[in-house]
């Protein structure tokens, strides 16, 4: 009896021990802070240009918790956990979440692809952003006020997403969350679909994004719950719209490689359908945003970049537009710390829906999507920042 005890307990032991070695968790995070100048920038207390600090500028602050679990056969269960907050001033992010970022778990087949449950990226993030400059200069090569979530600035609840393996460069993925609105499936559900492609230099892919807020139900995506959420990146360009019963996006990006240099180009079309507005309560404006980059790695820890983007809208006596010029510079000091140097202008014309009021205004400039709001229709940006990955 006590051998087959002692043989009963090896073997618990050889097995535990072969799924620790099978399983792991890593502890992740990124913190990244500047030094910002800020032209013609609003205030409390009036406007001008400001110094500040800006964080989250390159790559947002965060840290989480990622792991994996072999569950034989090529199969694994996989979850992550990630939250982000202000390095600044301490303060949690994505309306005090502790997991604001992504908080997901699900099933990872080498063969079938992966599955995947709660809050996340939805696909056009996943596949698309990696071929903008998006990755490498961040916030300042973003779209204005983000409206297109080309910085990932809002992210959905409630999601269910399926996304293929690799199948020769070709990758797919599609979402569905769910409103949760009893009576009215259709109220406060967000769906998703993009394609990839990555073959030798080139890369390109599409995709489409729609979530609805219907008849003022909460809405599974950040961007339709404005405030009492997650803030608007910027009320002077997207502020007027965020009333809208669904938010339509349309994306489109290539990108070459020759040699040290790469070349981006991308176009998106956002559709704030039925918002509220000093002109009724179903009012709609569309933006099609045209951008390009140019990036040169002048030695293996250096690079630099410049980007156009250029934003009109249209619909509901819109016609606002926002020219945009971005630069910059990365130099890396080890694999995991950085040095950077962000600049840009923007010039805004036309006239668009005011925050407040609903009623048409001028167009003021807001560059980028840090949401540093000017009180004229000219505004310059420059920063000097750090970064580091662990």
């Amino acid at each position: 009896m006590k051998k087959t005890a002692l043989a009963l307990a090896a073997t618990l032991a050889t097995i535990a021990s072969a799924a620790h070695a099978q399983s792991s968790v890593t502890l992740y995070g990124s913190l990244d802070t500047s030094v910002a100048f800020f032209g013609n920038q609003a205030g409390k207390n009036g406007s001008g240009n400001t110094f500040q600090m800006m964080s989250g500028n390159v790559s947002p602050n965060l840290w989480g918790l990622k792991g994996t679990e072999d569950l034989g056969n090529g199969l694994s269960a996989i979850f992550k956990l990630e939250s982000g907050f202000n390095i600044d001033n301490g303060k949690q992010g994505q309306g005090q979440r502790m997991f604001g970022r992504t908080a997901m778990v699900g099933l990872n087949s080498n063969t079938a692809g992966s599955f995947t449950l709660g809050r996340q990226y939805d696909p056009l993030i996943d596949l698309l952003q990696p071929m903008t400059d998006d990755v490498n200069f961040g916030s300042a090569f973003a779209t204005p006020g983000d409206m297109d979530n080309y910085d990932n600035s809002y992210r959905t609840s409630n999601s269910v997403k399926y996304t293929s393996p690799n199948w020769a460069g070709l990758q797919v993925s599609a979402m569905y969350a769910f409103g949760g609105q009893a009576g009215s499936m259709g109220a406060g559900q967000t769906w998703a679909l993009a394609a990839a492609y990555n073959h030798g230099p080139f890369g390109f892919g599409a995709g489409y994004f729609k979530a609805n807020s219907n008849s003022g139900t909460a809405a599974s995506f950040d961007g339709l719950n404005p405030n009492t959420d997650v803030n608007v990146d910027s009320p002077a360009i997207t502020g007027g719209f965020v009333s809208a019963n669904s938010l339509q996006i349309i994306r489109a990006v290539g990108n070459y490689n020759y040699g040290p240099m790469t070349f981006g180009l991308s176009y998106s079309n956002v559709d704030y359908a039925n918002y509220q507005s000093a002109s009724g309560p179903n009012s709609d404006t569309k933006f099609n945003t045209g951008q390009a980059y140019i990036n040169y790695q002048v030695t293996p820890v250096a690079l630099i970049g410049v980007g156009y983007n250029y934003t009109k809208g249209h619909g509901n006596g819109v016609n606002a537009s926002y020219n945009q010029f971005s630069l910059g510079g990365d130099y890396f000091l080890s694999k995991r710390t950085d040095i950077y140097v962000l600049a840009g202008y923007q010039k805004a014309s036309g006239h668009t829906i005011d925050a407040d009021t609903g009623a048409l205004v001028d167009a003021n400039a807001s560059f980028a999507d840090f949401g540093n709001d000017a009180t004229t229709n000219k505004q310059a940006m420059a920063m000097v920042g750090i970064r580091h990955h662990f």
